[in-house]
């Protein structure tokens, strides 16, 4: 006869061997985990873009610069090399070169201090140049230095193109977190407005009436930002043209950095719109296009310039032509009755990479294509939401292919999606009645 003590041993026996295959099998489950996440927290070495968690814009080296001591700065995702980043192992951390120029990412001085700039440097494996990775979620990561343990930062968490990078104190603000992109897959978010998803425009917006009219005999400087109230603005004497000349005169010219909004180009529009550098046209209109609507200036690669809402109609040949390098975001925008929506000069003396961005654009026909690039200088466009009306023949073509040249004229080679210039799927054109 067994007493109670005696049943309440062989229980607690049987409850501590549970315990122990339990806590064995619990240990083992724990150990296969964290070696799973070992394996991945951090992305293979290899080429990647990386995005700001906060802007959606890419690290990049300002102008593509390849001298030491440029601090680097976020601007639009283009693929550019000046902001491709090869990764590789140094010790128990990584270094950050960037493919332009061979020159690695580093804390200034290799301080330890919150602020302190990160900038290119020669590539020397100190530790002021070796980065861990502290993985947040899925590809993105603090990027932490080894040598005072802060992390790769925007300042004052600014969305803007452009804004500095530094290395700062590392806590859960996502100005401090980044996503690795490999290399060639650039993110599609529009650069200046990443948050934005591409939708279905529906049908497009009535076209505005002037609110009063001026004629303008000399080019209209913009610096800053200019707000016309939808005035009309049209041109006079030296600027009465309106036909296809070249070298015609700008109606309006904008510096970098310009803000133009609420304006109507009326007829005669000369040669519409230059842009000095980096700018945004905001529900600009033209009501007939004289030689080009706007054409976009400058030769850094990491310009950004952004049409937003606006549109335009009767281009005999090109809506928006693009000279200098970087980026131009086309967005909310109708084009009726035209020849290119866009063009990267195909013969301009320097060539440049040049990229667009097409998104939410309502197209009515007549039209000969909506894009042109060159594609042996590395061009890219990308489209989302595009709807074309009175096209049934799908006549207007996409994305049109050229081989530029800097003297003489470019050779068309080709038209349509390739996945590597041309970027865009079935979903991303609708053709309406």
């Amino acid at each position: 006869m067994r007493t109670r003590n005696q049943h309440a041993e062989r229980r607690g026996g049987r409850t501590a061997a549970v315990f122990v295959a339990g806590a064995s099998l619990l240990l083992a489950g724990f150990t296969a985990l964290f070696a799973t996440d070992s394996a991945t927290a951090a992305p293979a070495t290899g080429s990647y873009s990386l995005s700001n968690a906060n802007s959606g814009l890419c690290l990049e080296v300002p102008g593509s610069a390849s001298s030491d001591g440029v601090q680097l700065a976020q601007r639009a995702c283009s693929g550019a090399a000046a902001q491709t980043w090869q990764l590789k192992t140094s010790g128990s951390g990584y270094t950050l070169t960037a493919a332009h120029s061979g020159r690695c990412a580093g804390v200034r001085d290799a301080s330890t201090s919150a602020g302190k700039a990160v900038e290119q440097q020669g590539c020397t494996g100190g530790a002021g140049q070796v980065w861990t990775l502290t993985q947040v979620s899925g590809a993105t990561y603090q990027v932490v230095n080894a040598n005072g343990g802060k992390c790769l930062n925007v300042k004052d968490s600014s969305t803007a193109a452009g804004a500095l990078v530094q290395q700062n104190s590392c806590d859960s603000v996502t100005s401090k977190r980044w996503t690795f992109t490999a290399a060639g897959s650039t993110p599609t978010d529009p650069p200046t407005d990443p948050t934005d998803p591409p939708t279905d425009p529906g049908a497009p917006p009535a076209w505005p009436k002037a609110t009063s009219s001026q004629p303008l005999t000399s080019t209209m400087k913009v610096s800053g930002s200019y707000d016309g109230g939808l005035k009309r603005f049209y041109g006079s004497g030296d600027l009465g043209s309106g036909g296809q000349d070249e070298d015609q005169p700008a109606l309006i010219e904008l510096a970098d950095g310009a803000t133009l909004q609420n304006v109507i180009l009326g007829s005669p529009a000369a040669d519409g719109v230059h842009c000095a550098g980096t700018c945004t046209l905001k529900n600009v209109w033209w009501e007939d296009v004289g030689e080009d609507a706007a054409t976009f200036l400058g030769g850094s690669s990491s310009l950004v310039r952004t049409v937003d809402g606006g549109g335009a109609r009767l281009a005999d040949d090109k809506v928006f032509q693009h000279n200098g390098g970087g980026t131009l975001v086309i967005k909310n925008f109708q084009v009726e009755d035209f020849g290119k929506l866009y063009r990267s000069c195909g013969n301009c003396s320097t060539q440049y990479g040049r990229h667009v961005q097409v998104q939410n654009v309502w197209v009515t026909a007549p039209g000969d294509t909506l894009v042109g690039i060159n594609t042996n200088y590395g061009d890219t466009a990308r489209f989302s939401g595009v709807t074309i009306y009175d096209d049934a023949d799908h006549d207007i073509d996409i994305c049109t292919k050229y081989k530029g040249v800097t003297s003489g004229e470019p050779s068309k080679i080709g038209t349509g999606a390739d996945g590597t210039n041309c970027i865009y799927s079935g979903s991303d054109i609708t053709y309406a009645d």
